[in-house]
């Protein structure tokens, strides 16, 4: 059992510590895993083959869709549901507080994004304000999964079933998470995932989209590889965006140990969320989504800067300065960003609370290999800061 002891407050002015001593995360790669690449690598066959294959064959059956499609990464993902869902000028309710590709990929397809403000409870997208911003041209909803918890699924389904929306959840982070029991590929029109290096299910870089229509599923196996139907016969204009059998290796490798890693994060959540209760008045963990169980790819808090007499960044360095990383997911919110000022004048109102996180938000360590003297040291170092820089 671990005992938190009540040390000293830090020293505003303490340089920060030159490397943590807590990790942010953990490597990702084992034996195992270097042994199933240098298997691809022996056999000669680098692209998208049998390992791809059975990865599309396991993570489609555990994430409850009839169909699973690799491809490059999380990105293409994106692209290779929407260009068959949506077509140019539509307008598509997406989240204002996501990573930016979500709605990055829409401009890309001609679309117009038009940004739906979060839940301050969740961080996921509000679906009682996507309502409101429903246009004549809106034909679809792309919402993000955040943090590994599942978006309010039921609320996304009404709304897209009163309009005949179309949906496509973006579950870059959410990898095996479910909702009111079932796993959340089941739900919408398309399913997007990304392995970036940093993902629960991690392989550098990789992605996949699963659906359950036969139609859909041909169309994006088409877009993703140059509109192949057999070989040097083209039916269409496709892309190359295929994902090779090293990624698919580590990819299947890891999958192995996913279920036991995502049970150890949510065993350290739990923990976080008790530890932390003493603080209440000061951070607030974001909550999962009813009916929803979340992988936690992230925990991530909010900062009441109206108690603190610091910013969120002194916050971190304060943190940095015991050894305790942080990051920041997201620094602002997608209508605060450059690339989409060109949609702004389509637009029907402001984004309180996402436009708020960005100076609020911190994400703490999280990852399997969570000790009990990593708890100890980070909730010592939360309690230090909040302790020298109450307002």
């Amino acid at each position: 059992m671990s005992t938190v002891t009540k040390p000293a407050p830090a020293v505003v002015s303490a340089a920060p510590a030159a490397k943590p001593t807590v990790p942010f995360m953990l490597p990702q790669l084992h034996e195992a895993d270097i042994e199933a690449v240098n298997k691809v690598l022996r056999s000669g066959m680098l692209r998208a083959a049998s390992k791809c294959e059975e990865l599309e064959k396991r993570l489609g059956e555990m994430s409850g869709a009839k169909h699973a499609m690799t491809c490059a990464n999380g990105t293409c993902a994106l692209q290779l549901a929407y260009e068959p869902l949506f077509k140019r000028g539509d307008d598509v309710l997406v989240p204002a507080w996501s990573y930016i590709a979500t709605a990055a990929m829409l401009v890309a397809r001609g679309c117009n994004p038009i940004f739906v403000d979060a839940d301050p409870a969740t961080g996921q997208i509000d679906m009682n304000d996507a309502a409101k911003r429903v246009t004549k041209k809106t034909t679809g909803i792309a919402a993000t999964h955040m943090y590994g918890t599942p978006v309010d699924i039921d609320a996304v389904q009404d709304l897209a079933k009163k309009h005949g929306f179309k949906v496509v959840y973006d579950c870059a982070q959410s990898h095996l998470s479910t909702y009111k029991g079932q796993p959340v590929g089941k739900f919408g029109d398309a399913v997007t995932y990304s392995f970036y290096a940093t993902k629960n299910l991690g392989t550098g870089e990789g992605g996949m989209i699963t659906c359950n229509d036969d139609a859909l599923a041909r169309q994006i196996k088409l877009l993703r590889s140059h509109g192949e139907t057999e070989k040097y016969l083209h039916e269409q204009v496709g892309y190359n965006y295929r994902m090779n059998d090293m990624a698919g290796a580590i990819a299947c490798s890891r999958l192995d140990r996913l279920p036991a890693e995502t049970a150890a994060r949510q065993q350290a959540a739990a923990r976080y969320d008790n530890l932390l209760s003493e603080f209440a008045a000061y951070i607030t963990p974001m909550r999962a989504t009813p009916g929803s169980v979340s992988v936690y790819h992230l925990y991530t808090l909010k900062l009441n800067i109206e108690k603190l007499r610091c910013s969120r960044d002194e916050f971190s360095k304060q943190l940095m300065a015991e050894g305790v990383p942080s990051a920041v997911h997201y620094p602002r919110s997608l209508p605060q960003q450059p690339a989409f000022k060109e949609f702004m004048g389509m637009q029907t109102a402001p984004w309180p609370i996402a436009d708020s996180l960005g100076a609020r938000v911190l994400s703490l360590p999280m990852h399997h290999g969570l000790t009990d003297a990593h708890f100890d040291q980070i909730i010592n170092a939360i309690r230090k800061v909040i302790a020298n820089n109450k307002a």
